[in-house]
């Protein structure tokens, strides 16, 4: 397997110098536009880590951005969203010339401590995303971040006093919230796509409870579903919530107890069988989500069908 380096880079000063750019006039924030960037040469062959934040809009930049297996090309104006110690690479484009723009908002987490920000960021679930579910904005929606950020790079452009931090951190959790309306009106966009997402789960539960092997592991997981489906496990079960109502796990579930009914109604095997062959490892905890689920235990369940 080919080996990359891999390179933190601990501070907005020192991505300013790596970037090639002049020294932040801010020491923990600062807003970089992508033109004043210099990408070097073998940036492609280093994995990055960042100890700070760094939420971007890019357009036409040329190459691609990798989380792990996970790939986007930035044809189109998008945000997405990195925190402190995620690993990316970026794939530059060789001979592919475009005209890029946008810009970088990076905060270190020293900032946000002051108003309670930095205990609410990791809230937002968009900073685990993957960057194939990045943020795509309508002209309307980049216009509003956009003016966000203008305010943000005025600010600590001006004369620095006891209010900036507040004024600052204030249009951070504005924008941030803004991102949260975007992202729920991206979820009904794109229902056609959502629902095939769903389509997809379905036959992957099914499929997981017809091979004994699988079942072999215990019960079906978010993290295995959403692997296997190629997305996040909190961008799925967001997904999945303003699709059906319900989490990932709730859906897992609600398999297990049909699965659970099932045998109930059409085998003669004892709920510690039943418990087994649906992947748990103690009995008592089939009984107990059954009952949770349906107000019944297994026994009474069974009994109420003869």
């Amino acid at each position: 397997m080919e080996q990359r380096q891999t390179q933190r880079i601990k501070t907005i000063s020192e991505f300013h110098r790596l970037r090639g750019l002049p020294k932040p006039e801010h020491p923990l924030i600062s807003v970089v536009n992508y033109n004043d960037i210099v990408r070097p040469a073998d940036i492609g062959d280093v994995n990055w880590i960042l100890d700070f934040y760094q939420i971007s809009l890019k357009r036409g930049i040329n190459g691609k951005l990798k989380y792990g297996q996970q790939q986007y090309d930035f044809d189109e104006g998008i945000m997405f969203f990195i925190s402190p110690n995620q690993v990316f690479r970026i794939e530059a484009d060789a001979g592919i010339s475009t005209e890029k723009s946008g810009w970088m908002l990076l905060i270190h987490p020293d900032f946000l401590w002051t108003g309670g920000l930095s205990k609410i960021i990791r809230q937002y679930d968009f900073f685990d995303y993957s960057v194939s579910e990045a943020l795509f904005l309508s002209d309307k929606e980049e216009t509003t971040i956009t003016g966000i950020i203008n305010h943000i790079r005025q600010e600590y452009h001006a004369n620095i006093d006891k209010f900036t931090q507040s004024i600052i951190l204030s249009h951070i959790e504005t924008m941030l919230s803004y991102c949260e309306r975007f992202y729920e009106r991206q979820f009904i966009t794109r229902k056609i796509t959502n629902h095939k997402i769903l389509d997809k789960l379905e036959k992957l539960l099914q499929d997981y409870y017809d091979d004994t092997s699988l079942l072999l592991s215990g019960l079906p997981t978010v993290q295995y579903i959403a692997a296997k489906l190629n997305v996040s496990p909190n961008y799925l079960s967001r997904l999945l919530k303003n699709v059906t109502g319900q989490t990932t796990q709730q859906l897992i579930q609600h398999k297990v107890i049909d699965k659970a009914k099932e045998k109930l109604a059409t085998t003669d095997l004892s709920i510690s069988e039943i418990a087994y062959a649906l992947g748990f490892e103690h009995p008592q905890s089939l009984t107990k989500l059954f009952k949770v689920k349906t107000k019944q235990s297994p026994q009474e369940f069974r009994q109420s069908l003869k």
